[in-house]
């Protein structure tokens, strides 16, 4: 049995959010290379180190129990589509200049959650909850009356992460074993686009020469760090505490854009944060006084 340990759990936390929030650091130093392409890499080499990983990393079981309910392998494929999609539009955000988008998107996202637990888990809301959804749906209208439309990065990043927790929900797999299968049932689709795209930067033999070959080579240990750092802090923190940790990635993201990057951060722009931040105060107060009445009950 794991001996719960706060503060390595506490440390492992913020690591792995701090590491999600600077994620567009790295993508930065690949704006020459196409958002797909980076994706493709991505998959190609999370499941390479991945697979390395878990030979080090002991899951005892979890493959026999895959075998054993082919379902939760056709769950984790679509799964994979999902979070392959999210990468692939947070990437093209982040070197399209449109940082702040993304990081609107994954302060929404956990008010989705909330929103989608009802709609498609049967789960109630509560009145604090219902006033948190209505106001990070406020700062999407806000946002939909100054810009004229939709703020589609937001809501995507937002929306695919939810529809993933969900279904992940739905085939009970560890972290790494469940990322590491998701990339290996994406690889063929990967190869596969490399094989018809012949004139993509990464399959010219001279790319392999420049460091940016490197940084490509990069995104397996890159992807799997953060998670493995994740994965253990749970073992140690109760989840309403990574909860609120959570809220650390966007934040670097969004002062990454407006004070590294430049990214205009007007008053619309402002009052939509004020909304979603409002929201996220109002959803995290109930849920640490949900957690309490569960402690003292």
């Amino acid at each position: 049995m794991t001996t719960v340990n706060p503060r390595r759990g506490y440390l492992l936390g913020l690591t792995a959010y701090i590491l999600w929030g600077l994620f567009p650091l790295y993508f930065k130093l690949l704006t020459a290379v196409p958002a797909l392409e980076i994706v493709v890499h991505r998959v190609f080499w999370a499941a390479l180190f991945g697979g390395l990983l878990l030979l080090v990393w002991k899951h005892p079981g979890w493959w026999t129990q895959l075998r054993a309910n082919p379902k939760r392998l056709a769950i984790l494929s679509l799964s994979g589509a999902l979070i392959a999609s999210n990468w692939l539009i947070y990437v093209w955000a982040v070197n399209s200049g449109r940082m702040l988008e993304a990081s609107l998107g994954y302060y929404i996202n956990p008010l989705v959650n909330v929103l989608l637990g009802m709609l498609l888990l049967g789960e109630r809301l509560r009145r604090l909850q219902w006033l948190a959804v209505l106001l990070a749906a406020l700062g999407v209208l806000q946002q939909v009356w100054q810009m004229g439309s939709l703020p589609w990065v937001s809501l995507t990043l937002a929306l695919t992460f939810g529809f993933y927790g969900i279904i992940r929900k739905q085939a009970p797999v560890a972290a790494l074993p469940g990322l590491v299968v998701e990339t290996w049932l994406l690889l063929p689709i990967a190869i596969g686009w490399l094989l018809w795209h012949p004139a993509a930067q990464s399959v010219q033999a001279d790319f392999w020469q420049t460091p940016q070959a490197l940084w490509l080579i990069a995104a397996g240990p890159i992807t799997l760090i953060p998670l493995v750092c994740f994965n253990t802090a749970a073992r140690h923190l109760p989840y309403t505490t990574l909860g609120f940790l959570q809220y650390l990635a966007p934040t670097l993201v969004l002062l990454q854009a407006i004070f590294l990057f430049n990214e205009h951060f007007d008053p619309s722009k402002l009052a939509a944060f004020i909304c979603i931040w409002a929201g996220l105060l109002i959803y995290s107060v109930d849920a640490w006084r949900s957690l309490s009445k569960q402690k003292t009950a």
